[in-house]
């Protein structure tokens, strides 16, 4: 397995390339702010050549990339139905927020494709699971490759953290029901790759990370992504 990242852009979210090995086809998770750039540079380093974009969600850090992205290579990207109307309006996931970011125009790629709770992924050789995870947005899914215990969580969970849920289209009870249904089943040596910062393991966030305790916080983060 290969698993090459980098974070991107002003938020730092991490783009990820995933392959069987060197030299194969692959697939691209979150190609966010001047992500194309590196995205170029892990393909030609590894020999890959990418059959799919993967988005966890439709905020604008993490979507950015994707048009270029896709029509460079001419591969689809995956959605989740309830975030696709972000990849063409990023201000419905920010709302004022977005104007941090200056005068952003975003399309659509050519080729969408929706994403579903349970689904079965066969891409670039690799069976991925998609999880539905809302509360940070709608939209949000994280991707599994159970044979390998790894999850791409997106901005669902972090080391020591949880996405925010105070955005347009997130709530925090969903979240709570997201990580509880989503995460906590999975094994303790479960890898997670998040959306922002370093990765982590589900047993060491079952262990300390305190939104994923009994007695959670009364209210989500409110400040970061």
């Amino acid at each position: 397995m290969l698993i090459a990242g980098f974070p991107a852009g002003a938020l730092q979210t991490n783009c990820y390339v995933v392959a069987p090995a060197a030299g194969e086809e692959c697939v691209i998770v979150d190609p966010g702010q001047d992500a194309a750039g590196g995205v170029d540079e892990l393909l030609r380093e590894h020999r890959l050549k990418p059959v799919a974009v993967l988005l966890t969600h439709g905020h604008l850090d993490h979507v950015w990339s994707v048009a270029p992205v896709c029509g460079a290579r001419d591969v689809p990207a995956w959605i989740h139905p309830d975030d696709r109307h972000l990849l063409s309006d990023p201000s419905a996931g920010w709302g004022g927020g977005v104007s941090l970011f200056g005068d952003i125009r975003l399309s659509e790629p050519d080729d969408v494709r929706e994403l579903s709770d349970g689904a079965e992924l066969s891409l670039a050789g690799l069976d991925l699971v998609v999880d539905h995870t809302p509360g940070h947005t709608r939209g949000s899914v994280s991707f599994r490759l159970p044979g390998d215990e790894i999850m791409f969580s997106g901005d669902l969970l972090f080391a020591g953290s949880i996405g925010r849920s105070d955005l347009p289209g997130g709530d925090y009870a969903t979240l709570l029901s997201s990580l509880a249904t989503k995460c906590l089943p999975l094994p303790d040596d479960t890898v997670v790759l998040p959306g922002h910062g370093p990765q982590t393991t589900i047993g060491r966030e079952r262990a300390t990370n305190p939104y994923l305790k009994e007695a959670a916080p009364q209210a989500g983060p409110t400040r970061g992504i």
